[in-house]
């Protein structure tokens, strides 16, 4: 059993689910103890939706070696459709995880339509050229939610771009307001559903890193003209991640959303986008375990030391660059193999015993 599971094949996946188990159960202990103070409440479920969008990234990137840093507006997608499913759907379903579920599904479905669309032309494409079309459609979607004012009444729904000529009666509600963007909005989001949401993005990642799609879409990686002289259809395998990573992006973005009672588009900019990266870089391209760490790290520790102004961010700088300069470092890792063999030696002797 025990040889099964810290096998090389199920090593890294288990150390994923046990690593996000036992963290969840560390933090619902702090908080039905109270030990946990507000500020790091309100942290908890935006670093679920940073670490499920870095991981979705990191497929895109590590999996697939396709350089993306349009996530940034996937994850707004997902947000403002989320916002908009759960505002039309308020009064009709009561349950606000029923209706959080169902926010996440739809924003999950729009947002990989948009990235089955956008990869059309963008994945003709490779290396810096990539990156930069990627970049233009995040810019660009964002200056089209900037640009939207949604809101329904007694009337139906009522829609406008660029100016505002939506006229709303008192019992209804506006949705979108241009650069305002979603405010008044009812938050549904929830720690729970943030850790599952990250257990079912580990189930998807993992189970297409292990199946003939995933082993496809690698080979595409290392060498796609190899591939495809074999039969793969380089086109498919790519666009199969990419869409696949949109669709996650979404869903952690409608989490997101449904977080804040107000969020502006301009939160979905060309700086969240390089943030993004940093943390699937820092923890590894390809790197699942090590995504989840540098995304949860990063995030939480600029909230922690707000109280250093004048410091915070040099200290912010300083991490990352130890954390490159040993994540790079060659006898870091070996001490890391060497140190996972003997764990792994321990339990298959135990077990032969």
């Amino acid at each position: 059993m025990f040889k099964k599971i810290f096998d090389k094949k199920h090593r890294g996946r288990t150390f994923s689910y046990l690593m996000v188990l036992v963290a969840y159960v560390v933090i619902e202990i702090m908080l039905s103890t109270k030990s946990m103070s507000s500020l790091m409440k309100n942290l908890l479920v935006p670093c679920c939706c940073y670490i499920v969008t870095a991981l979705a990234l990191n497929l895109c990137v590590g999996l697939s070696g396709e350089l993306s840093l349009g996530h940034a507006g996937f994850m707004s997608i997902g947000a403002y459709t989320g916002i908009c499913f759960s505002g039309f759907f308020e009064s009709s379903i009561t349950n606000p995880i029923v209706r959080l579920i169902l926010a996440m599904m739809i924003a999950a479905a729009v947002t990989a339509l948009f990235g089955f669309l956008i990869g059309i032309p963008v994945l003709k494409l490779s290396g810096d050229y990539l990156a930069i079309v990627t970049l233009a459609f995040c810019q660009i979607i964002a200056s089209l939610i900037n640009n939207c004012y949604l809101g329904f009444d007694s009337n139906g729904i009522q829609f406008s771009f660029i100016t505002n000529n939506v006229n709303i009666e008192a019992t209804g509600k506006m949705l979108l307001s241009g650069p305002i963007g979603a405010s008044g909005t009812t938050r549904i989001s929830t720690f729970t559903v943030g850790v599952v949401l990250i257990v079912i993005t580990l189930i998807v990642i993992y189970n297409l890193m292990y199946s003939k799609n995933g082993r496809a879409i690698m080979a595409c990686r290392d060498n796609s003209i190899a591939a495809l002289s074999v039969g793969v259809s380089v086109t498919k395998t790519k666009m199969l991640a990419f869409v696949i990573s949109a669709a996650i992006a979404g869903a952690a973005g409608a989490l997101y959303g449904l977080n804040f009672s107000t969020l502006a588009p301009a939160k979905f900019n060309f700086n969240q986008s390089i943030l993004i990266l940093v943390y699937v870089v820092l923890g590894g391209l390809g790197n699942i375990n090590g995504t989840i760490i540098a995304a949860s790290l990063l995030y939480i520790l600029p909230e922690k030391l707000r109280g250093l102004q004048d410091y915070r961010m040099i200290i912010y700088s300083l991490v990352l660059i130890a954390i490159m300069l040993i994540s790079n470092n060659q006898k870091f890792k070996v001490f890391v193999e060497k140190n996972t063999k003997l764990f792994k030696n321990k339990f298959t002797k135990k077990e032969a015993k």
